[in-house]
């Protein structure tokens, strides 16, 4: 069946909401009928309780104990909040169970119509094996049914498909659909899959031309789909939030995407070992802080990035809006160790920075910094002025890595955490140095005050 023909296969409501009701009870396995009654009531309290849900069980009892009281009451409190607050409370449930509500009373029947987020994740497709076609279609069929009965404005939209699934055709016409209503603010897209092998070699999905039209998007979040600029393409002028995991982009159309959302303020980038992005056609960190301007947040991994060579101690462009800050890096690298000092001393208004050492050093090959500089002398004008925290994950106490946390509380008037949690292959007698090493005033810093923290 084509994509055209499926949507208009569903473009007409069911007479009735049990038909609904029954692709979702195939899709989760599970039946919807008043015998579940109870454990609904639980997950709705568990909703409208957030975050407070240790008071669940009571408000559960509490329900329970005035059962007799609602007896011949047309209404009950819940049912009685205004339409937007269901509407909020239902977007803290899994969509099968804010389905799922439309049992409990005649009001609740269409209130799930108008969420403002829907979330559909096809890990809930249990059927056998043997049905594979079934089950595609029973998910996406499930979708359309929600999207063409859905009467509000579609805020967030997020969708997580197995690989095996395969449903881009599908994927494409939901896009579409969201397109024309020009609502939506927050997208997220993800392929993923249990088997390694698999993720490296499948087709990957790429998005249509018309994805390019959401211009409202706030927040927008890829995974393993390929990254294609169509010829005239606008900008995303009102985004804020970019997460791009395992993509197919290049270096220009990364930049090309960045330079044309202006007032993005978080933009995280992560890469695999096995699956770097576009095959090694990797952005400098040069180049990527020509396009962050605004960029208050950071995250980037190693094999996301190519690491400039030789030392750079600062990068042309400053970073003066960045607060946060995370670096996945080998400091056994010396390329690697000068690139994240450069980023760090350009930007000088953060107030965190975490770092992510290499678990297993001998990934990384077999050069280390032979020639490490004292960093005390040679970052001398280095100044973090307003950093709170420092947090430092997988430390093996290998020298490179002592020098920098020694560099960064020497330049950190205003710290007041370093957090440095040891690799497993630490023993307790090079932890009882770390200790003594960073407790000691052995070496110059300028917080007396900070919490020095080390744990496994």
């Amino acid at each position: 069946m084509s994509p055209h023909s499926l949507f208009h296969a569903v473009a007409q409501p069911p007479s009735d909401f049990s038909d609904i009701s029954s692709d979702f009870n195939i899709l989760l396995g599970k039946s919807t009928s008043r015998s579940s009654f109870s454990e609904l009531l639980v997950k709705l309290l568990s909703a409208i309780l957030l975050p407070n849900q240790a008071n669940v069980p009571l408000a559960f009892e509490k329900v329970k104990s005035s059962k007799e009281e609602m007896k011949g009451k047309s209404q009950d409190r819940i049912s009685d909040l205004p339409q937007d607050t269901i509407e909020k409370i239902l977007t803290h449930m899994p969509i099968q169970d804010a389905l799922k509500t439309s049992i409990l009373s005649r009001k609740w029947r269409h209130c799930w119509k108008g969420m403002p987020k829907l979330v559909f994740d096809d890990k809930y497709l249990n059927t056998s094996p043997s049905s594979k076609e079934i089950k595609r279609y029973k998910f996406v069929n499930a979708i359309f049914h929600v999207l063409m009965l859905h009467n509000g404005p579609v805020l967030e939209f997020s969708i997580s498909v197995n690989i095996n699934t395969k449903i881009d055709d599908e994927i494409d016409q939901i896009i579409l659909h969201l397109s024309k209503s020009k609502n939506i603010k927050k997208l997220i897209c993800k392929f993923w899959s249990n088997d390694v092998m698999k993720l490296l070699f499948f087709k990957r999905y790429k998005l249509p031309s018309v994805f390019f039209s959401l211009h409202g998007l706030e927040h927008l979040h890829l995974t393993h789909c390929v990254i294609e600029l169509p010829l005239k393409f606008n900008g995303f002028i009102t985004l804020r939030s970019l997460e791009l995991c395992n993509v197919n982009i290049t270096v220009k159309t990364l930049q090309q995407l960045l330079t044309n959302c202006p007032i993005l303020e978080e933009f995280i980038l992560i890469g695999s070992q096995n699956n770097s992005i576009a095959l090694g056609n990797k952005c400098t960190f040069l180049e990527l802080s020509k396009c962050l301007p605004s960029v208050q947040v950071l995250k980037i991994s190693k094999y996301s990035i190519k690491f400039a060579k030789g030392s750079m101690q600062k990068l042309p462009t400053s970073l003066v809006h960045l607060r946060i800050l995370f670096l996945d890096l080998c400091f056994l690298k010396q390329d690697e160790l000068s690139n994240a000092l450069s980023v760090i001393r350009s930007s000088p208004n953060l107030e965190k920075i975490k770092i992510e050492l290499c678990w297993i050093h001998m990934l990384c090959g077999e050069e280390t910094c032979k020639g490490l500089l004292d960093l005390q002398d040679y970052y001398l004008g280095m100044k973090l002025d307003r950093l709170e925290e420092l947090e430092i994950t997988s430390f093996h106490n290998y020298a490179p890595e002592m020098e920098f946390v020694k560099l960064i509380m020497a330049k950190s008037p205003m710290l007041k955490k370093a957090r440095i949690k040891l690799n497993s292959d630490v023993s307790v007698d090079q932890e009882n140095k770390i200790l003594r090493d960073l407790l000691r005033l052995t070496f110059p810093r300028v917080s007396l005050g900070v919490d020095v923290i080390v744990e496994r």
